[in-house]
């Protein structure tokens, strides 16, 4: 890439929508987007550096050259508080996107979190300031500060195309990213998700099996399946 393109302004998710979003989980929301079509799960490379963190806000995203993460900075100047900036590495383990300086940053401008396909360092640090950036690599590698990129333009992180301004949540399971025209309804019906397991949770309290409350039992009885009334090596 030999010309860098940064838009300057985003459509983002609706707060609001973001703090709905934020009582639900990974799970919950990538259910929701499965029952109509793919389900916006990030791989189970992307993983969270801080145990227990959970964010949710609009894209702000960044994609950056081999070893470099000038338009990482760039993206961080351009956030706003809330977002979650995205940053792809043309060349995961090239160069570090993010280190304590930017974390300190991140944390005075009041931004959500990070998430980084690449690699992230002074991961102790971080975890301690309380920024919550989830990765696909920690390494500490020497990042340049001269390449060209994007910023706030459409971005594939770790499989999953993400658009600025989408909704990102991601907490200890992953991260999920859901288009922002269809976050609405997917925020509903994810939380109305939740709450069937609420349901569920009473139930099993109660004493009830979760082989009968989740389906299972109903699945199994409709498939041909022997079952022999002996152990294996009475055969």
């Amino acid at each position: 890439m030999n010309k860098s393109k940064v838009f300057l302004r985003v459509n983002r998710v609706d707060a609001a929508l973001c703090a709905q979003a934020l009582e639900a989980t990974v799970s919950d929301l990538h259910e929701a987007m499965s029952a109509r079509g793919p389900g916006g799960l990030m791989s189970s490379r992307m993983r969270p550096v801080q145990r227990g963190a959970k964010i949710c806000g609009p894209a702000v995203t960044a994609f950056v050259a081999p070893g470099d993460n000038l338009m990482m900075h760039r993206a961080l100047v351009l956030a706003q508080p809330g977002d979650v900036l995205v940053v792809v590495s043309a060349a995961e383990t090239s160069g570090a996107q993010w280190g304590d300086m930017a974390a300190r940053y991140a944390m005075k401008k009041g931004l959500a979190g990070v998430v980084v396909q690449g690699c992230v360092r002074d991961t102790d640090t971080v975890e301690a300031l309380g920024c919550k950036v989830w990765s696909t690599h920690i390494h500490s590698i020497h990042p340049d500060k001269s390449g060209h990129g994007l910023v706030n333009t459409p971005v594939v992180c770790d499989g999953v195309a993400v658009n600025p301004g989408d909704l990102i949540l991601a907490d200890g399971d992953g991260v999920v990213c859901v288009p922002r025209a269809e976050a609405p309804a997917i925020v509903q019906a994810a939380l109305a998700r939740m709450r069937k397991e609420e349901d569920m949770a009473q139930a099993v309290a109660r004493g009830e099996a979760v082989w009968d409350l989740g389906g299972s039992a109903a699945s199994y009885a409709a498939m041909d399946i022997e079952e022999i009334d002996a152990a294996f090596d009475d055969r």
